[in-house]
């Protein structure tokens, strides 16, 4: 929780910052926005470590294989990450390379999806033999 209200904090800051800047400096607004960004995903990512590492845990108490397990966590890897990116490039004006970036990683979260798909088909497989 106390994390999470020193990215608000932050992200509000950027935001009213970002505001006052874009009126004279929209590239140095551009900036600050992404290096808040930054500064955000930073302090996540040991959040989202500490996620996967639960999710391994898990999987192992429940007999599942780390096998199944990747493909989860790539495609939440690269959601998160096209959103983040369509989302700058919506800052940027950009809302056409925005629709690009997250058609782009729909299709490779689906293609990252592929082995988790092939193995629930291998076991269903099983199960009806």
């Amino acid at each position: 929780m106390e994390t999470m209200a020193k990215l608000a904090a932050v992200g509000v800051t950027a935001v009213v910052l970002s505001a006052v800047l874009k009126k004279n400096a929209p590239e140095f607004s551009l900036l600050l926005v992404l290096a808040a960004g930054l500064w955000m995903l930073t302090r996540a990512a040991a959040g989202l470590g500490a996620a996967v590492a639960m999710m391994r845990e898990l999987a192992g108490q429940a007999g599942l294989s780390e096998v199944l397990l990747e493909p989860v966590v790539k495609a939440v890897a690269l959601s998160i990450l096209t959103k983040l990116t369509a989302e700058l490039c919506k800052s940027a004006g950009e809302g056409g390379v925005a629709a690009f970036v997250e058609t782009a990683g729909a299709a490779l979260a689906l293609l990252a999806a592929l082995p988790l798909v092939r193995a629930v088909a291998q076991l269903m497989g099983e199960l009806l033999t």
